[in-house]
């Protein structure tokens, strides 16, 4: 019941730009927490040794800070709060759908909305490079702000949604392979692989199922083609409902990459209109989400 009321929380205010102007977002308190480790201890010898006992004192501190919320004696009510603090459905949908109307007034300024949301290089995208990209993160991040958190607080309460978001927090800011991070941020990269093996194959099976498509084969031909071991799972259903190919040749900090395409039949020339259904599919992953944790609290 605590996860639901969250969802709903989320899903009806999202996140208050009044509030977070003022006080720090809780995943900014986690990013800076990840900083400070990585400046303190990322030099030197032994470097993997050192990153893994860095994500391991980041992750005891915060399955203890989630225990010491849940405790509170407050009937629940500050567990909800953070609880739906932590997840990021309605912000999700925002930032995705700004891209489309960003995209119908000029390519400028869809290039401006999307590189608020993804890594790559975005100054020379067309515009189905630029709405490729808007539904590949909404996908992805359907399933590390959305799915993944509500699963983990459904197997282990607030600490392990806590758990999850500082090791996701710590694959995003040290989990690379460069030169700085190689070494240091392989515990935070594969502890977040770990975490997100069930999580990235439940996004999947709710994108397709709340589109009425049973048919597995095209996902698990495209999914296992991505960089990542998650991501192609959320990413390749996307593809298949939206009948759009995804991925494919991008940039990187100058570099261009021929990744292949996820479901290369699909079309290869989205715009604004591809993108807002993206956005509708991310409201019915998580309606669908929403009732299986009902059944739950049921059960």
């Amino acid at each position: 019941m605590t996860l639901i009321l969250a969802m709903l929380l989320d899903a009806l205010l999202g996140e208050p730009k009044a509030l977070w102007n003022r006080w720090p977002h809780p995943a900014v308190l986690m990013g800076r927490a990840v900083g400070y480790m990585d400046k303190r201890f990322n030099a030197g010898p032994y470097r993997r040794a050192k990153g893994a006992a860095a994500m391991g004192a980041l992750g005891l501190a915060a399955l203890a800070l989630g225990q010491l919320i849940a405790l509170v004696p407050d009937f629940g009510v500050l567990e909800v709060i953070v609880t739906a603090i932590l997840l990021a459905q309605k912000s999700l949908v925002q930032h995705v759908r700004a891209v489309a109307d960003a995209l119908r007034l000029s390519l400028p300024g869809g290039r401006f909305a999307v590189s608020m949301i993804v890594g790559r290089d975005t100054a020379a995208l067309d515009q189905a490079a630029v709405s490729r990209a808007a539904i590949e993160s909404a996908a992805e991040n359907l399933s590390d702000g959305v799915i993944a958190p509500a699963f983990w607080f459904l197997i282990a309460g607030l600490p392990g949604l806590m758990l999850y978001k500082i090791t996701n927090t710590a694959d995003s800011m040290i989990g690379h392979r460069t030169p700085r991070h190689e070494e240091f941020g392989w515990a935070a990269a594969r502890f977040d692989d770990l975490l997100n093996l069930i999580p990235a194959r439940l996004t999947a099976a709710l994108i397709a199922l709340s589109h009425g498509h049973t048919d597995p084969a095209p996902i698990l031909r495209d999914a296992p083609l991505h960089r990542s071991p998650n991501a192609g799972w959320p990413e390749a259903a996307m593809a298949v409902v939206l009948d759009v190919a995804l991925s494919g040749p991008r940039a990187y900090h100058g570099k261009t990459t021929d990744f292949p395409w996820v479901h290369p039949e699909g079309n290869r020339q989205p715009g604004p209109d591809q993108i807002d259904a993206a956005c509708a599919a991310l409201w019915r992953a998580w309606a669908m989400m929403l009732g299986i944790v009902a059944i739950t609290a049921l059960v």
